[in-house]
């Protein structure tokens, strides 16, 4: 299994979308979508560049990105992304401030659960993962990604998102990261909560917020969204939903137009999250 690539969150629509897209969103949207040569982000681009939207395709993988791109079709745009490198962010930050001078949507879909390479399964992971013998390294690597990298992502890209009259931006989470949720013992995954990607989640669950409360009243939107557990290599097939099912609720986020809710948590068609 490669480095860091173990997502334990998932993202497609049906028919019922259409109406949203046609009715609200605005036209010739510029997107960008972090870890989008794989699994749900590039999903998210599909879908996206269906609806007529420009997506950069996010990764860090420049010849990976080019190939996702090219099998999306044309509106797709590979764009080398490291969300942990400020370098690699500054570059993607440029280049879409010189082809478009403004974005009009961000999707921090990146995250990964493990930085290892020596995990094969999620019990295996799970058991690796208990906060009284994890790794620090190994929780510093996830946050890295998963907290940090989405907090660099949104430095970045406010001033260009500031620039569209309908900007939105879209946080991947997991319900893991509901301190509500998981506190009940009667949640059913209580046991899977853990130091490295579930804690990291509710740390970006936090991070989300603040972006929420400094940009009320402004004409960028933020949303938090946890999506389905999708069925891929990436979590060894335990997954319990397709890359389709498990994205829609991003993807109907990111849909919305720009007089559509702002400071929401939520998963599967619009059901609220508790915090």
């Amino acid at each position: 299994m490669p480095t860091g690539t173990w997502l334990v969150h998932g993202v497609t629509t049906d028919n019922t979308s259409r109406q949203t897209r046609e009715g609200l969103v605005p036209t010739n949207r510029i997107a960008l979508v972090t870890g989008a040569n794989q699994g749900m982000g590039n999903q998210v681009a599909k879908e996206l560049v269906a609806d007529g939207v420009t997506v950069f395709v996010g990764s860090r993988d420049l010849a990976r990105g080019r190939t996702a791109a090219a099998e999306i079709g044309a509106g797709a745009i590979p764009l080398q992304l490291d969300v942990t490198d400020a370098d690699s962010i500054a570059s993607a930050t440029e280049r879409v401030r010189e082809e478009f001078g403004r974005l009009d949507l961000l999707v921090n879909n990146a995250g990964i659960s493990t930085a290892r390479s020596d995990v094969h399964d999620l019990a295996e992971l799970r058991a690796a993962s208990k906060a009284s013998t994890v790794s620090l390294d190994e929780v510093r690597g996830v946050w890295e990604v998963n907290v940090f990298g989405a907090l660099a992502m949104y430095q970045a890209m406010l001033p260009l998102l500031r620039r569209s009259s309908g900007a939105r931006i879209v946080n991947v989470t997991s319900a893991l990261g509901s301190l509500t949720t998981t506190a009940d013992p009667a949640f059913a995954y209580r046991s899977a909560f853990e130091p490295v990607y579930a804690a990291s989640k509710t740390a970006l669950n936090a991070v989300t917020l603040s972006m929420m409360i400094e940009l009320e009243g402004s004409s960028v939107k933020v949303n938090l969204v946890s999506p389905g557990f999708a069925n891929t290599a990436l979590v060894n097939f335990e997954g319990t939903e397709s890359i389709e099912a498990a994205s829609r609720e991003v993807v109907r986020v990111a849909r919305l137009g720009p007089d559509e809710p702002s400071g929401t948590f939520t998963t599967w068609e619009g059901v609220d999250l508790p915090w």
